[in-house]
C-alpha cells in the first residue's frame, strides 16, 4: 500500500494542478445571506496552486518544516486548503479545529498538539488570541487568514530536517471521544493518500470519473470523511470539492443543482430530513450518480433511492482506519445494515471479548487490520502522547473499533451499533440503533436518540428522546402512539420503557447526536418533567 502514490498530499495536488490546471478544484455555493463569498466561488487547480506556492514560500522563509504543527480554524473555506497544502509541502502537520469548539476545548487542543501557530477566520481571531494568552507553555502566534503578513512569525524550535516521505505527519485529527479528553490521531501522508486512492478504486456503484466528478460533502474538513477520504480522492483524480456549510435540508437540492454535484456524501440524519421536505423542482434536476455515507435506516433506504433516483452506498470507516468498507457491488442489500465485505488491505474479524472469532451470524466487535504480516499499514500512526491507548487499541494485532457487527456466511458485514450504545436490559443486549431506526420511520419523528436509563430491577431500561416533527404536538397521545409503533414492530423488551419529548438534541459538527450531552452529569433522566413511563406496558 502506498506503491505508486506521490510522496505527499501536496505532491498529489501539484501533479493534478500541472496536468489539469483548468479543472475546477474548489467550489463555494452561492449564499446571498453569507458575508463570505455570497455570490459563490469556483477556483481551478492552477489558480489554487499559485496561492498555495506563494504561502509555501512565506512559510519556508519563516523556517517552517518537518516537526512543526499549525492549527487551522478555517471552517469550510478554500483557505483551509491554501494553508494545509502549503504546510504539507514543507513537511508540517496541520491541526484542524472544530469551529464549534469553545475556549477550553481549543486551549486543550493547542496545548496538547503544541501547535507553533494558528490561522483563523476573521471573526474567530479574538477567540484564538484569548487561547494564545492562556497557553503559557510557549507562544502561539495568531494569523487572520484574510490578512496573512508577508513575514510570518517564526516557530521557536527549528525544523527537524530530513526528507518528506509517506510517513511524514500530515494531519493531527482529534476524535470526539466518549470519555475524557479527545485523543489526537496522527495521520501520515500515506494514510491520507491511501484513503483517497482506496475511494477511487472501490468500483461497482462507486465509479469515480477523473476530471468530471464534483463532490458535495457537507461533513466538515476536520472529519476524516471529507478532510482525507474525499479530498485526497478529488486531488488524485483532478476533481472538484464543493465546500458547503453544515447540512441544511432547506438548501440541499438548491445547492446540489447549482453546483452541478455528481456525488453526495451523507450521514444517517440526512435521508429522513430530506424525505420530510416537500417535493421541489430541484430534486428532479440534479446530476447526482450516487451518494456515499453511513447510517441510513433500512426502512428509508429504498424510499430515498426511489424518490431521488440514485443509490446510497453504505460504508464503514473511522478516523483511525482511513480506508472504508462499502456495500457497492451488486446485489446491494439496502433493506439491511450491510456495509460491505473485507478486502485485501482491509481485513476484518468479528470477535468476542477474548478476541477470538465468533461463529458467522453472531454479534461481536469488529476488528480490522491491513494484513497479518503488516497489520498497521495505512492506518493512523498512533494517538499523540498516548502510547498505551494506541497499543490497547491494537491488542493481539487487530485494531479494535468498538463497533458491534455480525458477518454472514458470504462475508458481508452488518452494522449493529456502537458498543457504548448497547443497552443491557434483564440479560438482553439491545442495540439503540435498531430502536432509533424504528422510531425514525414514524412520520411524527424528526430526530431521535435512544439510550440506557438506570433501572433498579432490570439493570438498564430503554429510553427514547424524541424531537417531534413540525405540526405534531408532544402530547401523551403521541407518546402512546410512538410506544405502540415500536411495540408492534420489535420484541417487547426493545420498546421504550421511558419516552421523553425534547425541543432539540445536541449534535457534533458532523451532525451526530451527542448522547452524553442530553442530560447533565449526575442527572437522573427518569426525573425529567413530562417524561412518559411505559415500563408496565412492556409485556406480551
Amino acid at each position: 500500500m502506498g506503491e505508486g502514490l506521490p510522496p505527499s498530499v501536496y505532491a498529489a495536488f501539484k501533479h493534478s494542478a500541472t496536468a489539469h490546471p483548468q479543472n475546477s478544484f474548489l467550489c463555494v455555493p452561492i449564499r446571498p445571506d453569507r458575508a463570505y463569498a455570497p455570490d459563490g466561488l469556483e477556483l481551478s487547480y492552477g489558480a489554487v496552486a499559485l496561492i498555495v506556492d506563494d504561502l509555501r514560500a512565506r512559510y519556508a522563509a519563516a523556517g517552517y518544516g518537518i516537526g512543526h504543527r499549525v492549527g487551522l480554524l478555517l471552517e469550510m473555506r478554500p483557505e483551509f486548503f491554501f494553508h494545509a497544502l502549503a504546510l504539507n509541502a514543507l513537511g508540517c502537520a496541520v491541526v484542524p479545529i472544530n469551529p464549534d469548539y469553545r475556549h477550553d476545548e481549543m486551549l486543550y487542543q493547542m496545548r496538547h498538539s503544541e501547535a507553533d501557530l494558528v490561522v483563523g477566520v476573521p471573526h474567530r481571531v479574538d477567540d484564538l488570541e484569548a487561547v494564545a494568552r492562556d497557553r503559557h507553555e510557549k507562544p502561539l502566534p495568531v494569523l487572520d487568514c484574510t490578512a496573512v503578513p508577508a513575514v510570518i512569525p517564526s516557530p521557536q524550535q527549528k525544523a527537524t530536517g530530513g526528507s518528506i516521505t509517506h510517513d511524514t505527519e500530515c494531519t493531527l485529527l482529534y476524535t470526539s471521544g466518549t470519555t475524557g479528553r479527545p485523543k489526537g490521531c496522527i495521520l501520515s501522508n500515506v494514510y491520507v493518500l491511501t484513503a483517497g486512492d482506496w475511494y477511487r478504486k472501490l468500483g461497482g456503484a462507486v465509479a469515480i470519473k477523473p476530471g468530471v466528478d464534483r463532490f458535495y460533502n457537507p461533513l466538515p474538513l476536520f472529519h476524516m470523511n471529507h478532510g482525507a477520504v474525499t479530498a485526497a480522492c478529488a486531488m488524485l483524480t483532478a476533481n472538484c470539492l464543493i465546500l458547503t456549510e453544515r447540512f441544511s435540508p432547506n438548501r440541499w437540492w438548491q445547492e446540489v443543482v447549482q453546483t452541478r454535484a455528481t456525488i453526495i456524501h451523507y450521514l444517517g440524519v440526512v435521508p429522513p430530513l430530506l424525505l420530510n421536505q416537500p417535493e421541489t423542482a430541484e430534486e428532479k434536476q440534479h446530476t447526482v450518480r450516487f451518494g456515499l455515507g453511513a447510517g441510513v435506516e433500512p426502512q428509508l433506504h429504498g424510499v430515498f433511492e426511489q424518490r431521488y433516483g440514485f443509490p446510497l452506498i453504505e460504508v464503514w470507516g473511522m478516523t483511525e482506519t482511513g480506508r472504508i468498507f462499502a456495500d457497492c457491488h451488486a446485489p446491494r442489500q439496502i433493506d439491511t445494515r450491510a456495509f460491505g465485505r473485507p478486502l485485501p488491505g482491509l481485513e476484518a474479524m468479528v470477535a468476542g471479548p477474548d478476541d477470538r472469532e465468533v461463529p458467522r451470524g453472531q454479534e461481536g466487535e469488529l476488528l480490522v487490520r491491513h494484513s497479518a504480516a503488516d497489520p498497521r499499514r495505512g492506518f493512523f500512526s498512533g494517538y499523540l502522547k498516548n502510547e498505551k491507548a494506541t497499543e490497547d487499541a491494537w491488542a493481539n494485532g487487530w485494531f479494535h473499533t468498538g463497533d458491534v457487527v455480525r458477518q454472514s456466511d458470504d462475508g458481508m458485514l452488518y452494522f449493529v451499533d456502537r458498543m457504548k450504545n448497547i443497552i443491557r436490559r434483564a440479560g438482553e443486549n439491545i442495540a439503540a440503533a435498531e430502536i432509533e431506526a424504528c422510531l425514525q420511520a414514524h412520520d411524527a419523528v424528526a430526530q431521535v436518540a435512544v439510550l440506557a436509563a438506570p433501572d433498579d430491577i432490570r439493570e438498564e431500561e430503554v429510553m427514547a428522546c424524541i424531537v417531534p416533527m413540525s405540526g405534531h404536538a408532544p402530547t401523551p397521545v403521541l407518546a402512546e402512539a410512538l410506544f405502540a409503533w415500536c411495540f408492534d414492530r420489535l420484541a417487547y423488551f426493545k420498546a421504550p420503557g421511558w419516552l421523553l419529548f425534547v425541543d432539540s438534541l445536541p449534535t457534533t459538527g458532523t451532525q451526530k447526536v451527542q448522547k452524553t450531552q442530553i442530560f447533565k452529569a449526575g442527572e437522573d433522566p427518569r426525573a425529567r418533567a413530562g417524561i412518559h413511563d411505559f415500563r408496565a406496558r412492556k409485556k406480551r
